[in-house]
């Protein structure tokens, strides 16, 4: 299919298909091509009016929606097009039901107990803004092979943002953390248990990271109010962090001299030990069998393919995500391509990206053409000029400047985190 060609979808196609969803539940059907998202997109918003773009549908209860690759063009993955992620089924998702919200900060290791309305928090705290990656900590693991259990993400599940809102360490200063505090745990009243007796979807994170000054307690994102699928009224913002950290709709916040059990942090969001280079560990205990997950490993995506001549652009994935591998009726001898996506890391900062189009044989370094502070992505950009026919395999790799890089092999854990392994493309000529 030509990428400016209109899709047009008969209703058996369309029943048929996999699934996109805008708000109340449009669906769209899978397309096997490369396509230009402008024509899919538009035709899709016309049915329904909703807060949120037509995004891929992982779960409908509990809400797990995943971006379509297109968006991550956006130096700012839109607010619309943020990727959902929730663990329990029964939440608030309507802003008039935060109407008595509050954020409490108590515990055996605060002297002082705290509460504050969102008004409070803004007027009583000195606001600060903050660009940062927020990943699912099982983004990709729908590529995992063999397959693992959870949420079959691929591409999607993260994103972007600017984040304003007042810092963490502030707020926990007001309560009067004692200094041989261990941790904090934070959770969300507006979003309890499923089933009675589960464990109610908390966090905890180590004293020294929530006092990290980057940390913050946000109310908005990309200038705008929180949405409520990402958090509305306020979230924790853990940059560098996998998003597992980034409590949505934050109202608690214990801070103990000992963690309380949880399976949430207990069982869930583990690691084995020793399998990835984690500078930041939760559990510094060497005889500790596995670890809490924590920072963001170093990763790449590439997002799009431009043809310089033909003025051509195509995205490289299916409707579901699905990276096409296979690019064809693209390029001709003489054309110049570029290859553009994005790169980030745990806020250790991107050193740089290399592309090759020789399948790895030679590697030439990426511009970068955007990055706004060490906990965003950055955007990069190569050109090349197709010389010959034949196959050019494109791959692009990400490197920090702690010296980590992205893998070729994939390093396979039971719950299925931290897949950073390099793309690759067959563009044909």
């Amino acid at each position: 299919m030509k990428p400016k060609e209109v899709i047009k979808v008969d209703r058996r196609t369309f029943l048929k298909g996999g699934l996109l969803v805008a708000g109340g539940g449009l669906i769209l059907p899978k397309l096997s091509v490369a396509y230009d998202p402008s024509e899919i997109l538009a035709w899709t918003r016309y049915p329904l009016k909703s807060p949120k773009y037509p995004l891929i549908v992982q779960t409908m209860r509990p809400k797990n929606f995943e971006t379509p690759v297109q968006y991550y063009e956006h130096f700012y993955t839109p607010n619309e097009a943020f990727y959902v992620r929730w663990h329990q089924a029964d939440y608030a998702d309507k802003k008039e039901d935060f109407k008595d919200y509050k954020l409490k900060v108590y515990g055996p290791a605060a002297k002082k107990p705290v509460e504050f309305t969102l008004d409070e928090l803004k007027k009583n705290f000195k606001v600060y803004e903050l660009t940062a990656v927020n990943q699912c900590s099982g983004n990709r693991r729908g590529l995992f092979d063999p397959k693992v259990t959870g949420i079959q993400w691929r591409y999607g599940a993260m994103g972007n943002a600017k984040w304003v809102g007042v810092r963490l360490k502030d707020v926990l200063d007001a309560a009067g953390v004692d200094p041989k505090a261990k941790a904090i745990v934070a959770y969300s009243s507006y979003n309890p248990p499923t089933v009675q007796g589960q464990d109610h979807f908390a966090k905890a994170i180590p004293i020294w990271k929530a006092m990290d000054e980057n940390c913050l307690i946000a109310f908005e994102m990309n200038g705008e109010e929180l949405p409520v699928e990402n958090g509305y009224p306020a979230r924790l913002v853990i940059p560098g962090w996998t998003a597992t950290y980034w409590v949505k709709a934050v109202t608690d916040i214990q801070v103990v001299f000992d963690l309380p059990r949880n399976f949430w942090y207990d069982t869930a969001y583990r690691l084995p030990r020793y399998k990835f280079p984690i500078i930041e560990l939760w559990d510094k205990d060497p005889s500790a069998p596995s670890v809490p997950i924590t920072e963001i490993m170093v990763n790449s995506l590439v997002v799009k393919f431009v043809n310089n001549n033909t003025k051509r652009t195509i995205y490289p994935y299916e409707v579901d995500n699905t990276q096409i591998k296979d690019i064809k009726n693209f390029a001709r001898v003489g054309d110049y391509i570029t290859v553009m996506g994005v790169a980030y890391d745990g806020g250790y900062g991107i050193k740089m990206v290399e592309v090759s189009v020789d399948g790895g044989k030679t590697w030439r370094e990426a511009k970068i053409i955007k990055s706004d502070g060490r906990y965003s992505w950055v955007q990069w950009e190569h050109t090349f000029k197709v010389e010959k026919k034949g196959v050019y395999k494109v791959m692009a790799k990400a490197s920090n400047r702690m010296g980590q890089t992205q893998t070729f092999e994939l390093i396979w854990n039971p719950a299925g985190y931290h897949n950073n392994v390099v793309q690759t493309f067959n563009l044909y000529v």
